[in-house]
Parts: structure tokens; C-alpha cells; sequence
């Protein structure tokens, strides 16, 4: 059980959840929490090492043999590999190939949930992935998946600059063993097709409100009253 409280945002790629959750995060005054970020930032290690993606034993030892260090600046999460700050990288062409061959690693997975969850020890979050809702925190009873249609997102990911097809990346996900993407059955499912990220966030601090968080004060800063 998370000592402080976890708001899980999940949702397939250029659904608009990583924009959302930084938004709704300093509304709310809480941390957030990429978790993608860190699947890009192990890609980057193992494409930078030589090391083949889709070797899981290599990839293992690889992680064996790497100081992983999270943290947090600005309010939102950071990730150094032997002290090596791999945000510059995290959306080239390589590690937009690869970082579903990453994602299906379960020791990756293993040691990554671990980090993710440590964030909640000391700080209250808005996390978002593929499978924080349903495997990262289920607990939690804030859960939320952000959808768009198709076309949408493809003129999303066009409009980041990467060149990866959503289809091709939602199948992965949502077929790999270990913690696929799936929508959790207590979430509450948003499409962000035709609404801004104030619109989706404000949606979610709805929601929030009739689960039976308060605004205590200045800001946007909620508590639960459960």
C-alpha cells in the first residue's frame, strides 16, 4: 500500500496522458512520475552498450552492472544511469525502435516497478505508463485511461517528430506476457480526441472530487478524505 496518494493515468501511445499528467501534477501540487521516460532511458543504455534489445539475459546483466538513480527536479521525475543524465536521447529513431522490446523484459519491469513505487513512500504522485493502474499501483482507487482515436493519434506522434506507427506499438503492448497495457476495470476511461489538456485535466479533478478528495487550500492541493 502507497503511503501517499497515487493517481494512475494510462493510456496507448500519443493519447495525450504524459501532457495531461504533467498538467493535472502542478494543479495538484503532486509529484509526476514519467514511467515511460525510464523504459526510454534503459533502451537508450542498452543501444548505447551494443547490447541486442531483444536479448533479455544480456539486458539483465547489463542492469546488473548499472547505478540506476531516480529522483526528482521541478516536480517531476528524473533518471540517471552511472550518473548520466540519457534525456537528450530518449525520443531518437533507436530508441523509438526498440523501447517495446525493452518494455517486455520482466526483470526491466521488475526493477523499474520497484523505483516507481518508491516514489509514493515520500511524496503524493501522478504516474503515468501502460500499466499503472492495473499492475504499478491497483490499489490505488484513482485510476485513469486517456484514449484517442487513431487518426488523432497518429497526427499527435507525426506532430512530435517520431515516425512510429501507434498500431504497431499498441499491438506490443498490449500483447507482451509481462504487464501488458490494458484498461484496469475500476478506471475511468477518457477520450482526449476532441478536448485540450486543461479539458482532460479538469475532467480528472472531477472525478477526484466525487471519490472523495477535497481541495484543502491554496492551489489545487487535494486530500483524501476516505
Amino acid at each position: 500500500m502507497a503511503a501517499h496518494l497515487v493517481i494512475a493515468i494510462d493510456g496507448p501511445a500519443a493519447s495525450g496522458k504524459s501532457s495531461v499528467a504533467r498538467a493535472l501534477a502542478r494543479r495538484l501540487g503532486f509529484v509526476y512520475v514519467n514511467t515511460g521516460a525510464m523504459y526510454r532511458a534503459i533502451t537508450w543504455l542498452a543501444v548505447s552498450k551494443g547490447v541486442p534489445t531483444a536479448d533479455g539475459g544480456r539486458v539483465h546483466q547489463l542492469l546488473h552492472f548499472t547505478e540506476i538513480k531516480c529522483g526528482i527536479a521541478d516536480g517531476e521525475s528524473t533518471i540517471f544511469l552511472d550518473g548520466i543524465d540519457p534525456t537528450p536521447h530518449l525520443v531518437s529513431d533507436e530508441v523509438n525502435a526498440n523501447v517495446s522490446a525493452i518494455a517486455t523484459i520482466p526483470e526491466v519491469r521488475r526493477v523499474l516497478v520497484e523505483k516507481q513505487r518508491a516514489y509514493a513512500g515520500d511524496h503524493d504522485i501522478v504516474m503515468e505508463g501502460r500499466d499503472i493502474g492495473s499492475a504499478v499501483f491497483p490499489e490505488t482507487p484513482y485510476k485513469f485511461y486517456i484514449d484517442a482515436s487513431p487518426e488523432v493519434r497518429a497526427r499527435r506522434r507525426a506532430g512530435q517528430g517520431l515516425t512510429d506507427s501507434v498500431a504497431a506499438r499498441d499491438k506490443v503492448d498490449s500483447t507482451r506476457r509481462t504487464s501488458p497495457l490494458i484498461i484496469a476495470e475500476d478506471a475511468h476511461v477518457i477520450d482526449s480526441s476532441n478536448l485540450t489538456i486543461d479539458g482532460v485535466a479538469g475532467e480528472i479533478v472531477g472525478r477526484l472530487k466525487l471519490k472523495g478528495l477535497v481541495i484543502t487550500g491554496a492551489g489545487e492541493r487535494l486530500k483524501d478524505e476516505g
